[in-house]
């Protein structure tokens, strides 16, 4: 006798709970802002010195408060996990999209993880680049995720066959 899987079903709520979503949307800007601070500080804001260019005073306080950041992130993204990705991919909901939004944050996850801890020198140019770069396009990702789901469920949802 054969027996065909158990449909998948949600077992939750896939939208967030307003104060998790606004949390969430805190520690990510947050996370960016503080990531785009130490661009423009590394790359714009030097001076010249006697000795040629000078990194901003701001530069390595604003690597930290963004390293800081980022461990809240990690934080916050298992507690998303939890909340919504699980429940999201058990109920087939936009896999593409969230997929992907993962797959971004676990770049950045990992090559924010080398270039604090494990690479030398002649890696570490190439890992930062791809990092800031990535990071830098995540909220194009993620706000692409999340309107998509706005857009899903403004769509009205036809009546049941047989209705009127």
């Amino acid at each position: 006798m054969r027996h065909d899987p158990p449909k998948r079903r949600r077992h939750g709520p896939i939208r967030l709970a307003s104060g998790r979503r606004l949390f969430t949307w805190a520690v990510g800007w947050s996370l960016f802002a503080t990531g785009a601070a130490w661009l423009a500080c590394h790359y714009f804001l030097q001076t010249m010195g006697p000795f040629g260019p000078r990194p901003s005073p701001w530069e390595p306080w604003w690597l930290r408060i963004h390293a800081a950041f980022g461990f809240m992130a990690l934080w916050t993204f298992g507690m998303v996990w939890s909340a919504h990705i699980a429940n999201g991919w058990a109920a087939g909901h936009r896999r593409w999209s969230g997929g992907f939004a993962f797959a971004v944050i676990a770049g950045l996850v990992i090559t924010g993880y080398l270039t604090y801890y494990l690479i030398d020198d002649t890696w570490h140019e190439w890992v930062s680049l791809i990092h800031w770069v990535v990071g830098l396009a995540l909220p194009v990702v993620v706000v692409t995720h999340v309107m998509r789901g706005r857009k899903a469920r403004r769509k009205p949802v036809p009546p049941p066959s047989g209705y009127p």
